[in-house]
């Protein structure tokens, strides 16, 4: 009884310092406040982020916004039925100034969690690192109607409800492309890149899986919505 007693202090408590704590608290560190594109990882971009998921009309309400801000051109899609349905899916055709190897099918939480990887993680970093600007990011695509591996039996993957990207390269200014096949293990600025994007790009996405996991992720970045903090 004591420890109900104290639990319910404690509620009170916190409800009623709540109106407080919005004032005082900067956007990116309320968790009361929607998500902005550009806010930093921090635990409560990530619990803003899981949010999302569970809210088509406020995920798209934070494309929209970065939309006008010509941070992301993208078009809506109607629900997609079949063996993998899709609901408020979107095809993004570019983030802004960097510009894709072709348009990708994605869910709303992956569009804009890649946003803020591409704008927060590739784009500075390209600039930080090899201090060139980042132009194209070269995929190999996202929605796709299988098992995890292409098995015949076995779990969807994350790609049947779009929830995931495979990166491939990075094209920057004077048609350099950094790809993760020749440069993952190749000592050096492009190896650095890889690796510092694969680490800071972690806290953005539930999973990123690369070349260490396994063969099949040899030549590109998986960037999944499923779980959290799996980043391998």
């Amino acid at each position: 009884m004591r420890y109900i007693l104290s639990a319910l202090i404690l509620l009170v408590a916190i409800l009623a310092i709540s109106p407080w704590l919005q004032r005082q608290l900067p956007a990116q560190y309320n968790p009361f406040i929607p998500l902005a594109v550009t806010d930093p990882p921090s635990l409560i971009t990530q619990y803003k982020l899981r949010r999302l998921s569970k809210n088509d009309t406020a995920c798209l309400a934070v494309l929209e916004a970065a939309k006008s801000a010509g941070l992301i051109n993208f078009h809506r899609l109607g629900n997609i039925t079949g063996q993998c349905p899709l609901t408020a899916a979107v095809r993004v055709e570019n983030f802004g100034a960097v510009s894709l190897s072709s348009s990708f099918l994605a869910s709303c939480p992956l569009a804009v969690s890649s946003l803020m990887f591409v704008t927060q993680t590739a784009a500075p970093v390209a600039r930080q690192q090899l201090g060139k600007k980042l132009l194209r990011i070269d995929h190999l695509g996202s929605y796709a109607c299988r098992n995890v591996y292409n098995r015949a039996q076995g779990r969807l993957s994350e790609h049947a409800s779009a929830d995931a990207l495979d990166i491939a390269g990075f094209t920057m200014t004077g048609g350099e492309t950094v790809t993760v096949a020749a440069g993952w293990r190749k000592a050096g600025k492009e190896s650095d890149y890889l690796h510092r994007l694969f680490s800071e790009g972690c806290p953005f996405f539930g999973n990123i899986i690369g070349p260490d996991y396994n063969a099949a992720h040899a030549n590109h970045f998986h960037l999944g919505m499923h779980w959290f903090g799996f980043c391998r």
